[in-house]
């Protein structure tokens, strides 16, 4: 059964309302609470160092129209902790490595686990069996290793702000002999262009288009709007590529994307763990000049994993997948052949996983990178 102590709420009004700095409402008289659904009301703790953060969170999810998870004191209502839940449908479920489920969630590229050892493991289990065939919303919180604490029943209200995505599903790719024709074609067309391509560029203006991205990274305790939370690499990389192609495409370049599928584990010194675990990734591509006279390479830039633009080979590589399969497409594929025309998804997950980096870093361990990884 679910944590009686646990209050999942798409429903917050603070008393009083917010007009001041978190830290400054923290410290007046009465302090400051917050109004949940069905009435019930829960306190921040002031002496708690991270109840400003846990403020601004809610007030972000408020404006996202996004449910919390709180776990509260029951002698004295204060919230001991909050996560933000995805609210989700299930894909799929396997097995995991280590026991439990791997469970495949919409609009999500992370793993998420659900460990054997939880006591409403069965429970749960049954809970996504039975949305994985239904095809029904659910809310699923998890804790900061994507272990899955909490899983309940959701029933949008027609203000629900977006619409449900299509399901993962990659373009097909072509088989060895049409991929090389195809190859042999674009070849000959650009040909009279060369050396003066207009789709390519040299190293250095790619590493100057790389610096130009990552200098839009968020600062992980403030989280300055439009800024893409590349400090997250957890999730959300659909949404920091179509924003990157965005920028990319307003100075006049053209981008592309490859798509990485696979069981992919990368190292990172942005997650207290020191990896990430993924399902699949995407990050914009640029055509760069050399190394050779006539030659071109397809450059991968990711700020999320690099300093540096580098090839698809170097980027498939760090995922730790010699099986993962590769797929380019253009720069307009939101996700699984979904567009993004007016980038409103594009930026409401961009301010959904700006939260998720600004929880992280009201944690003990601080905001990233972490010291303790490689």
């Amino acid at each position: 059964m679910p944590n009686p102590n646990a209050i999942v709420s798409s429903f917050m009004r603070f008393d009083p309302p917010l007009d001041r700095a978190p830290a400054e409402m923290l410290r007046s008289e009465g302090g400051l609470s917050v109004e949940l659904g069905g009435g019930r009301r829960v306190r921040f703790d002031p002496t708690n160092p991270s109840s400003a953060g846990f403020i601004q969170i809610l007030e972000g999810l408020s404006k996202l129209r996004r449910p919390v998870y709180l776990e509260i004191d029951p002698a004295t209502s204060v919230i001991t902790r909050l996560l933000i839940p995805h609210v989700t449908r299930v894909l799929g479920i396997r097995p995991a490595d280590q026991g439990g489920l791997d469970v495949e969630l919409e609009l999500s590229h992370a793993r998420h686990i659900l460990r054997r050892d939880l006591s409403d493991f069965a429970e749960m289990e049954q809970l996504l069996a039975n949305a994985a065939r239904s095809k029904q919303l659910l809310i699923v919180t998890e804790d900061d290793a994507h272990n899955i604490i909490d899983i309940r029943s959701f029933s949008p209200g027609d203000d629900w702000p977006l619409p449900p995505l299509p399901s993962p599903e990659f373009p097909p790719r072509l088989p060895w002999p049409r991929r090389w024709i195809s190859w042999l074609i674009d070849w000959i067309r650009y040909w009279p262009f060369w050396p003066w391509c207009w789709c390519c560029m040299s190293m250095a203006k790619a590493q100057q288009t790389f610096n130009a991205m990552s200098a839009t990274s968020c600062d992980p305790l403030t989280i300055p709007v439009p800024c893409i939370p590349f400090l997250y690499p957890d999730d959300g990389c659909w949404a920091r590529a179509h924003e990157m192609c965005r920028l990319m495409i307003n100075m006049g370049l053209s981008p592309r994307k490859v798509w990485i599928q696979g069981i992919l584990h990368t190292a990172t010194r942005n997650n207290p763990n020191c990896y990430v675990n993924w399902g699949w990734h995407v990050a914009p591509t640029l055509c760069v000049w050399g190394p050779m006279v006539f030659q071109t390479q397809t450059m991968v830039v990711d700020p999320s994993l690099f300093a540096t633009p580098v090839s698809e080979m170097t980027w498939k590589s760090v995922q730790r997948d010699p099986s993962a399969t590769l797929t380019e497409t253009d720069a307009s594929d939101y996700l699984w052949g979904a567009t993004d025309p007016t980038y409103s998804q594009t930026d409401y997950y961009l301010a959904f996983y700006r939260l998720q980096l600004q929880l992280r870093a009201t944690t003990p361990n601080g905001p990233p990178p972490y010291a303790n990884c490689p």
